[in-house]
């Protein structure tokens, strides 16, 4: 970050390169924007990071002295130094600072900390803003504040509560379980929420029902009905069992009937070729309001449930579109709209939709703020006085369906209400009664703006329609033919990040701007593995759980950490002093230490490692170093055991599964066959990461037979010895490149298959078969730009670059447009853009960073060899010394002053005792 002169000028410092970026466009000259790239300083993340004069203290390795008021020690980490020298040198030359960054508690505490750390001699001033638009910012410098201190302290508390509570009892958790598991104030609880639910899992006993349905005609109409009720008794369906344990509930069981196979055929007879009776026929019409616009958790949620994105990334994309100035602040618990979002709305669907969907009045989402509500006063909404239209905006895929998103539930928010007619008619005959149901809309109001759940609002209104044709009292019905099916009680569904969020929200656990690092934390952390949308805990999730639980029950509880969460809010709010809670916490009487200290030599480890299935008393589940395995007693008394599959879910482990494993281990795979070439047996084998092929035995701890995963498209079970052999023959070579020469490979990796030159990889795309790729497929996906894990897509290729014959492409990154050619990135300058990018002015940028490149590794090289000469005559002169020791002492001894250096003279007296 190149220092800018701000010689008479005002400094502005906000989070990010990009809000900066957006900010300075609203600001004359008089004002110099730069970033300070989030936090510049935060608790010790490392023992290496604690300073010295510290380090042997008791309470050091907490980063916070406990013993004096809970004062923190605060670090500026090594990658952070570059950007406070480079702050402290633009304060020094201006006139003014100004503090923008975020208005919620870890805005004011950046703030907070720009200020102690830069130690302004000159004016520093608040600025406040939730939306990047030249409006805002013209107005938030009219409306200078001070940092609000309440907040400060609350966020200080919240991180040092956050420290305390992880870094006194993660090490318990070393101990009992294993080495490197974690525990949080509120990731612990989200762990616990999600165990539990596999529990209930894992108790659940699946219960059969049926259902029969009949395919019913009225002229050209044709339309399903189903059996709702037999001899009196309404027929059971899936709501009627308890979900907890499958079976059916105990007040419901003389009010219906179970139906099955028999039961069905009987009715089938009896009603074959008969014409049915409508008995009653209710029309109800049923106007259904709009969502409010968005909250931070609702954001999560929707995003999650519509576009698959998780709570993580919905934040990042949504930071970006504040950042550039499209969006309002993304951390909000308000639903309300200005007066400014209401009009614009408006202005929206007048010019989209006409004025039969704009309602008389705006509609009012004012709402009481909850407790600890994010500190920014609107909805998630599209910012400025005018939204942005999502085609016009122009951006990339991800950000453009987000913003539609947000863009789509902003404006339905305000539009009139979807009117709907729901009619349900009932047919009978002998014992039987039938019910049909049918929905139609006769106005679509908001609906056509916005559908939750749906992307194609047009598409969704016609999939919400159940056409039923006009019937009166006593028509008559023919029904074509029957059908029967059988259905099982389903166990309660795994959380998703969706329903993850609703539940810590509904319970008042953590904050919403906080529920994407909590479940970004608990993946990291190997508690929770996502399976399709699912959140599958992990076995070493159950036994950390249950040790909580157990001995911890506060700390893993949803009301005490909702009102740990209050606490917190209460001192933002000025009412609570943040010292006298966190000395409650820690030190009272059933405080953390205490707690910590008093139960630690009653854990027992191999308890806590243990887990107990229903249903597979047989078996012993525990947790080690190397992950879940599963043991059994043999036949003389000992104890047999092998690993789990890393994807292996409590709840989905079966006996069958679990005896298959331990037989492998004692009596090993039988084999598919014997290797053509090598004569060594194949086998498939299931390991700690999943299934995969062998080829040879393991004849000692150190041999290491070839072994190749089986990916998840091949049923490992009835996996054939072609097919083993095929996997064993990667990676596959596919020829030469036409230009380097390199050789081309295909192969199998961790995230699928690949085609690799020189280094340079390719996914194979899913539509094509690992091995019927070609030379000629190779080499089109080498040429395409690369869209791996976490990396940015190309937006234009520009051409090639004259020297290397590399592609030139421009990215947007996260700190603005770039060129990238080969290994090289050069950012664009603000004052090109993206659209005036050319591949001259690329060449051009890329050639002074391409020669300073070159110059570098020159030096590096001409320096190495510098040294090796050097060290090569210190060596020399160092025997000619030895050999000349005599005479130099003589020399000494005659008056004469020896010129031999220093360090030639420790080197002769080291050779000599070696000697």
């Amino acid at each position: 970050m190149a220092a800018k002169s701000t010689q008479g000028k005002k400094l502005v410092v906000v989070e990010s390169p990009t809000k900066a970026k957006t900010i300075r466009k609203f600001l004359g000259k008089d004002y110099v924007v730069e970033s300070c790239m989030g936090h510049i300083r935060d608790l010790p993340q490392s023992a290496k990071d604690i300073p010295e004069k510290y380090k042997k203290e008791e309470w050091s390795r907490l980063g916070v002295n406990v013993d004096k008021n809970f004062e923190p020690i605060y670090c500026i980490p090594k990658n952070k130094t570059k950007v406070v020298s480079t702050l402290k040198s633009l304060v020094k030359e201006a006139d003014e600072l100004i503090l923008a960054t975020d208005e919620d508690r870890e805005g004011e505490s950046i703030s907070w900390h720009l200020l102690e750390v830069l130690n302004p001699k000159i004016p520093a001033k608040r600025m406040v803003f939730h939306e990047i638009t030249k409006e805002a910012i013209q107005k938030s410098l009219k409306e200078f504040r001070e940092i609000d201190f309440d907040m400060v302290k609350a966020q200080e508390a919240r991180r040092i509560l956050d420290r305390l509570v992880g870094y006194t009892i993660s090490p318990l958790l070393w101990k009992k379980i294993a080495y490197g598991l974690s525990a949080g104030r509120v990731q612990s609880v989200a762990v616990r929420l999600i165990s539990e639910r596999e529990e209930e899992r894992i108790r659940f006993v699946k219960s059969q029902y049926g259902s029969l349905t009949g395919n019913a005609a009225k002229g050209a109409s044709d339309f399903q009905i189903r059996l709702s009720s037999y001899q009196d008794k309404k027929l059971a369906i899936g709501k009627d069992f308890d979900e907890t344990n499958g079976k059916l509930r105990e007040e419901r069981k003389d009010k219906v009937v179970v139906l099955n196979s028999d039961m069905a055929d009987k009715i089938k007879s009896q009603l074959q070729g008969q014409d049915l009776a409508v008995s009653e026929v209710e029309e109800k019409p049923v106007s259904r309001k709009p969502a409010p616009p968005f909250i931070t958790s609702t954001l999560q949620q929707e995003a999650n449930r519509k576009l698959g994105y998780s709570s993580r990334e919905t934040m990042q994309v949504a930071q970006k579109l504040y950042e550039q100035g499209l969006i309002t602040y993304m951390r909000t618990d308000s639903t309300f709209l200005s007066n400014q979002a209401i009009d614009a709305a408006r202005s929206c669907i007048k010019s989209l939709y006409g004025k039969e969907y704009l309602p008389d009045a705006p509609r009012d989402y004012a709402s009481k703020k909850a407790k600890g509500a994010q500190e920014a006063h609107e909805a998630i909404r599209p910012a400025g006085t005018s939204f942005v239209k999502p085609e016009d905006s122009g951006l990339s895929a991800q950000q453009y369906k987000l913003y539609d998103l947000i863009w789509k539930r902003t404006v339905a928010s305000q539009m009139v209400n979807a009117e709907q007619k729901q009619v349900s008619i009932k047919f009978v005959k002998g014992d039987t009664e039938w019910a049909a149901s049918g929905m139609t809309i006769t106005f679509p109001g908001f609906l056509k703006a916005y559908v939750e759940g749906h992307d194609d609002p047009e598409q969704s209104l016609s999939d919400r329609e159940v056409h039923l044709p006009q019937l009166k009292v006593g028509e008559q019905i023919k029904v074509k033919n029957y059908e029967y099916n059988d259905h099982e009680t389903k166990p309660p569904a795994r959380y998703t990040e969706a329903s993850l969020v609703q539940k810590l929200e509904k319970e008042g656990v953590g904050r919403p701007s906080t529920y994407a690092s909590i479940i970004g934390t608990i993946q990291d952390r190997g508690y929770v593995k996502k399976t399709g949308n699912q959140l599958q805990p992990t076995f070493t999730a159950l036994a950390v759980s249950n040790l909580l639980r157990k001995h911890f029950p506060d700390y893993v509880d949803l009301n005490f950490t909702s009102e740990m969460e209050n606490s917190l809010d209460e001192i933002a709010a000025g009412d609570v002093d943040w010292n006298d809670y966190l000395k409650k916490i820690y030190f009272g009487d059933e405080g953390l230490k205490n707690q910590v200290e008093n139960k630690e030599d009653r854990i027992n480890p191999d308890e806590s490692r243990a887990i107990h299935i229903d249903g597979l008393e047989k078996y012993s589940f525990r947790v080690g170093k190397y992950g879940a395995y599963v043991c059994r007693k043999d036949e003389g008394g000992g104890e047999v055991c092998a690993s789990l599959p890393e994807d292996k879910a409590p709840a989905d482990i079966s006996a069958e599964e679990a005896e298959s494993l331990i037989a492998q281990k004692i009596n090993g795979a039988d084999s598919l066959g014997k290797d053509p070439k090598t004569g060594l047996p194949v086998y498939v084998l299931n390991g700690r990461y999943g299934p995969y092929v062998q080829l040879g035995d393991m004849e000692g701890e150190d041999s290491k037979p070839k072994r190749v995963s089986v990916p998840p498209q091949m049923d490992h079970e009835n996996l054939s010895f072609e097919q083993a052999l095929k996997l064993l023959s990667l990676p596959i070579s596919l020829g030469h490149h036409p230009e380097s020469g390199k050789e081309i490979k295909a192969s199998l990796g961790r995230f699928g298959p690949y085609v690799v030159c020189d280094g340079d990889f390719r996914s194979i795309p899913k539509d094509k078969d690992l091995f019927s790729i070609d030379l000629k497929q190779a080499l089109e996906l080498l040429s395409q730009p690369k869209k791996g894990r976490g990396r940015a897509t190309s937006l234009k290729t520009l051409g090639t670059y004259p020297a290397t014959k590399e592609s030139v492409d421009v990215f947007n990154g996260k700190y603005g447009p770039y060129i990238k050619c080969g290994k090289t990135n050069v950012s664009i300058p603000e004052d090109i853009g993206i659209d005036g990018i050319t591949l001259e002015k690329a060449i051009e940028l890329l050639a002074s960073r391409m020669d300073d490149k070159a110059g570098a590794k020159k030096s590096s090289k001409k320096a190495g060899k510098k040294k090796a000469t050097s060290k090569k005559t210190t060596t020399s002169s160092a025997k000619k010394t030895s050999k000349k020791s005599t005479s130099a002492k003589s020399a000494a001894s005659a008056g004469s002053k020896s010129k031999t250096p220093a360090s030639t003279k420790k080197k002769v007296v080291v050779r000599r005792k070696k000697s």
